[in-house]
């Protein structure tokens, strides 16, 4: 090709560039003074929730929330193909906030961000006889939970793990270590089983080796807000609050489960999967 047909070829690119962001700026003028995109925008402040942002206290952030806006675009489309303003068509989209954890891997998530009555639950696994003693119980109260386990236990207990597809599954670390490759190993292979992303890592207190890794990893590193040491309906009754992440020992005996769980619930809480609850989503 000669330097002048490249010349050529290049003006012509660079019109037809100009030609596409033209068209679409006319498209866009057009759009602003219909009449249904000016009334689309005047009811922008009878749905428009602010975003609230994340609290970061030192080391240790609390998830905010998302804000809620209209759609233009959305909304406009619906209801150009209806005909008329139609505030029933009106189309609502979740905006970030500004300081989301999401942005955030080396801070202790210590809570979640609803003043509703919900808690996750936590069990740590590191006997895969466990999951067997707490499953029938949580399945019985209809009681998501996430358990984290062990990626030896993981390897060596395939069967038991199987068990848990009904709940959120997490790594806890392997065989008591955070071995670098060995955790990504169990990580890469918890993910196959699941078929979800891994997305947590766990700690009972402050660990810069541990939250490094995980954040390394994006993995955000939760850290309950009340750590069950021996009886767990007294404990968490002498401390529960809204939005708390629970950690109860796995070696709990069915009874005293069961006692808890009714607790909850007739207290009224919601049990969430820890994603859910950490979520800044408006819908859980």
């Amino acid at each position: 090709m000669n330097l002048k047909k490249l010349k050529e070829g290049l003006i012509a690119f660079v019109l037809l560039i100009f030609s596409f962001f033209y068209t679409n700026k006319a498209v866009e003028l057009v759009q602003q003074a219909d009449p249904i995109m000016k009334q689309i925008k005047a009811s922008d402040s009878k749905y428009k929730v602010e975003a609230e942002n994340a609290l970061i206290v030192g080391d240790k952030i609390i998830p905010g929330q998302n804000g809620l806006e209209v759609d233009y675009q959305e909304s406009y489309q619906k209801m150009k193909k209806y005909g008329s303003y139609n505030e029933a068509l009106t189309t609502l989209k979740e905006i970030k906030p500004t300081i989301s954890v999401n942005d955030y891997y080396d801070k202790y998530v210590v809570t979640g961000n609803s003043s509703d009555r919900e808690v996750a639950l936590i069990f740590k696994i590191d006997k895969a006889s466990d999951i067997l003693n707490l499953t029938p119980v949580l399945d019985s109260k209809n009681a998501s939970a996430t358990f984290f386990i062990d990626g030896a236990i993981l390897e060596n207990n395939l069967d038991s793990v199987l068990k848990l597809s009904n709940y959120e599954v997490e790594l806890l670390n392997y065989n008591g270590k955070y071995n670098r490759d060995f955790f990504i190993n169990a990580k890469n292979y918890l993910e196959d089983i699941t078929k979800r992303e891994a997305k947590y890592c766990y700690l009972d207190y402050d660990n810069e080796e541990v939250i490094n890794l995980c954040s390394s990893l994006k993995m955000h590193t939760v850290m309950p807000s009340i750590k069950v040491l021996k009886n767990a309906y007294s404990e968490i009754k002498a401390k529960l609050s809204n939005s708390a992440i629970i950690t109860i020992p796995s070696s709990i005996s069915q009874e005293n489960l069961s006692i808890t769980l009714d607790y909850l619930k007739n207290r009224g809480y919601r049990f969430l999967f820890l994603d859910t609850l950490i979520s800044e989503s408006l819908e859980k």
